[in-house]
C-alpha cells in the first residue's frame, strides 16, 4: 500500500469516475476528485477524497489542483451524449477535446508521467468485425464518436512527442455500456440501462429507439474498475489502447425482458413502446477484450443479469430514485 501517491480524477463526481476514486482510496492513495457537477454529484465524493469544483474546459481551474503534485491522472470529465452531441457540437468539442488538450498540458507543465483516459465504443461507428478488435478500422457516425476519437488520440500522440523531459505513459480505455450504482436514472441520454431503471421506478412507460434489435456490449461498473486500477502500474498497458466490455452483444430488446423481469414484471404487465431511431445510434456492437487479458489477466466476471439486480436493489435502496417524479 503506498500512502504518498496522490491522483486526480477528473468526472470524479459522477458515475464512472467516483467509483475510481473509491477504488484509489482504498489502496490508500490520496485522491483529488475535480468535476464542475454538470451530472455528477458531490454525494458521490468519497469523504476522504478532496473535492474541487471546476471545468477541463478552463486550465486556471486545473492548474490549482496540478501544482498541488500530482503522481496520476484519471480523466473521466466529457459531455457522454451522443444526441446532445448533435445538438450543440461546439460544447462537446470543447469538452471533450479542447478539455482532454488542457488537461495534457498540465501534464506537461507539471511533469505527471501517468494518465489513463475514458474513451468509448463509439470510435467504431457501426464495425464491421464482431466482436470488434481494436484494431478495426475507426469511423464514428456521432459527432461524439469524433470528439473520442480525436481525444484520445491526443494522448496517444502526446505520450510519443520525443521532446518530453520526462516519460509520459497513458492508457486509453474504449469504454462500451458502463452500467451499475450510482449510474443517473433520470438522462435518458447516458446510460439506456440506467434509464429504463429510472422509467421502472417512476412507473413510466419504458421506450425502445428503433426496433430493439440493435446490441450493445454492457459491462458491470465494478468489473471496469478492476480493468483500470490493473492497468495502473502495469508497464504493458503503457502506451495501448484497450475495449472495455463484456465481450457479448446483448439486444435492446432483451435488455428490457431482463430489466423488467428484475422487478418482477413482463411485458404483459408493464407498457413497453417504441420511438423513432435516434441518429448516431450504432447497429450492433461488442467488445472483443482479448488485448486487454493477455495485458493484465482481467476478465469480466459479473453477468447481466446479476448486475442488473444489483442496480436495482441499489436504486430501490436510494432515497432520490424509490417514488415515481422523485429523481
Amino acid at each position: 500500500m503506498n500512502t504518498t501517491k496522490s491522483f486526480l480524477v477528473t468526472g470524479g463526481a459522477g458515475f464512472i469516475g467516483s467509483h475510481l476514486a473509491d477504488a484509489l482510496i482504498k489502496k490508500g492513495y490520496r485522491v483529488i476528485v475535480f468535476d464542475n457537477e454538470s451530472t455528477g454529484l458531490r454525494q458521490n465524493v468519497p469523504g476522504k477524497a478532496v473535492f474541487y469544483h471546476g471545468d477541463v474546459r478552463n486550465p486556471e481551474d486545473l492548474e490549482v489542483v496540478y501544482r498541488q503534485g500530482l503522481d496520476g491522472v484519471f480523466h473521466i470529465a466529457g459531455q457522454a451524449s451522443i444526441v446532445q452531441s448533435f445538438k450543440t457540437p461546439v460544447d462537446d468539442l470543447a469538452t471533450n477535446v479542447a478539455g482532454t488538450i488542457n488537461v495534457l498540458q498540465a501534464c506537461i507543465q507539471y511533469k505527471v508521467p501517468r494518465l489513463l483516459f475514458a474513451s468509448s465504443m463509439t470510435v467504431y461507428g457501426n464495425p464491421k468485425t464482431q466482436p470488434v478488435p481494436e484494431n478495426e478500422f475507426i469511423e464514428p457516425i456521432s459527432y461524439y464518436g469524433i470528439t473520442k476519437f480525436a481525444a484520445e488520440s491526443y494522448v496517444t500522440a502526446t505520450a510519443r512527442r520525443n521532446d518530453l523531459s520526462f516519460p509520459l505513459n497513458v492508457t486509453s480505455f474504449r469504454m462500451f455500456n458502463v452500467y451499475g450504482e450510482r449510474q443517473r436514472l433520470d438522462n435518458p441520454y447516458q446510460g439506456v440501462l440506467g434509464f429504463f431503471l429510472g422509467n421502472l421506478l417512476r412507473q413510466e412507460p419504458i421506450c425502445i429507439y428503433g426496433d430493439g434489435e440493435q446490441t450493445r456490449d454492457f459491462i458491470y461498473i465494478r468489473d471496469v474498475v478492476k480493468a483500470w486500477i490493473s492497468s495502473l502500474d502495469n508497464p504493458s498497458t503503457y502506451g495501448q489502447v484497450f475495449n472495455l466490455g463484456f465481450g457479448e452483444g446483448t439486444s435492446i430488446n432483451k435488455l428490457v425482458d431482463a430489466v423488467l423481469a428484475a422487478g418482477g414484471l413482463s411485458r404483459e404487465n408493464y407498457p413497453v413502446v417504441y420511438g423513432p431511431e435516434r441518429p448516431g445510434d450504432i447497429r450492433c456492437v461488442a467488445a472483443d477484450i482479448l488485448r486487454i487479458s493477455r495485458a493484465v489477466g482481467w476478465r469480466p466476471n459479473t453477468k447481466l443479469v446479476d448486475g442488473i439486480k444489483r442496480t436495482l436493489t441499489w436504486a430501490i435502496n436510494n432515497s432520490n430514485s424509490t417514488s415515481p417524479g422523485s429523481i
